[in-house]
């Protein structure tokens, strides 16, 4: 067997007035993330792991923010793609962990509907996703309520 893994980080400012979406589920929230898509955070770290364990390259690469393609897309989509381009290419997705860090709304009421929607996406049982939430406490962008960020890592392998 062929085992790899990948990480994958990205960050989004908050700004008032936008919709929330984290791991492919719309959260109450009075701010947003600023973005060309629907700025799901969690989603684009877990695309740039999975891209990454196969050295297929990052998100950007194949959903460019320049392209109007993309503009306000939902994010699921994007993760479906990369799922498809990883079996398209023998991979298939042993599991995907993140952790998402962010001050406020808390988040541990919806973590079960972001590891079943991103499951959906990827074509997955929801056991082989993993989503965390933390706060930093305050400190940083994140704790200042300014943005989020997420880190993500995945394995794939092929027989």
């Amino acid at each position: 067997m062929d085992f790899r893994i990948g990480h994958g980080y990205d960050v989004h400012a908050l700004e008032e007035g936008l919709h929330l979406v984290l791991g492919g589920v719309e959260i109450p929230h009075t701010k947003g993330c600023v973005a060309h898509s629907d700025g799901d955070v969690a989603i684009h770290a877990v695309c740039d792991a999975l891209l990454g364990a196969a050295a297929l390259g990052d998100i950007g690469l194949h959903f460019p923010d320049t392209s109007a393609d993309f503009k306000g897309i939902d994010s699921k989509i994007l993760l479906r793609r990369v799922a498809e381009l990883l079996r398209r290419e023998g991979y298939e997705i042993g599991n995907v962990d993140c952790t998402i860090r962010m001050q406020c709304p808390k988040l541990r009421p919806h973590i079960d509907a972001m590891r079943a929607a991103m499951a959906e996406a990827m074509g997955v049982e929801t056991d082989r996703v993993s989503v965390k939430a933390t706060t930093t406490e305050r400190l940083g962008f994140e704790g200042r309520e300014e943005g989020v960020s997420v880190s993500a890592v995945a394995l794939i392998y092929r027989e």
